[in-house]
């Protein structure tokens, strides 16, 4: 995946990685790219306890009112499990982190989720999509997207391009640009 997924990370010197958690996927890209600065955040609950390394902070907060600002923001497995309307406000706050003073700068939001439908996928793999898709709508609210669902997302927050790379089955990874 390292080797794949390397140029995702060209030009990036600093990483937010909202929702992060304990911090697996950001402690993963700080030791494979120790250029990049990483924070995760995530809710005080969650990282209050948790002790940073040199290129890796934790910081508390609420991805709906602020997210810290950096080169790129990850969201990993996040946007499924939210409503539209939310997602939109996310990935609005997820735009103010990526931008300097209300000016676009060199930056992007990197998305690892679902794409239902993707290109990459096998047929064995439609029941679990659509398991996966079921199951959120019941327990969250939330929703596996296809690509013209997260065309319309990205487009509503008010982003102008994206690239989605089918990486492995049902999963994606998705550079989001201002």
């Amino acid at each position: 995946m390292k080797i794949k997924c390397k140029g995702i990370f060209e030009g990036v010197n600093s990483l937010v990685d909202v929702g992060g958690g304990v911090g697996t996927m950001a402690k993963a890209i700080s030791e494979a790219f120790p250029h990049i600065d990483c924070t995760v955040f995530d809710l005080p609950c969650v990282v209050s306890d948790l002790q940073g390394s040199k290129n890796l902070k934790y910081v508390a907060g609420d991805m709906f009112e602020v997210v810290p600002p950096a080169d790129a923001v990850l969201l990993k497995w996040i946007l499924h499990d939210w409503s539209d309307e939310d997602c939109i406000k996310i990935l609005q706050q997820c735009k103010q982190a990526i931008m300097r003073n209300g000016k676009q700068k060199v930056g992007k939001v990197i998305i690892i989720d679902m794409v239902r439908e993707n290109k990459n996928r096998d047929e064995s793999s439609i029941e679990t999509q659509l398991f996966f898709d079921m199951e959120l709508m019941v327990t969250v609210n939330g929703m596996e997207r296809n690509d013209k669902e997260w065309a319309k997302l990205f487009f509503d927050a008010g982003f102008l391009n994206y690239k989605i790379h089918p990486v492995l089955g049902t999963r994606a990874l998705i550079e989001l640009y201002p």
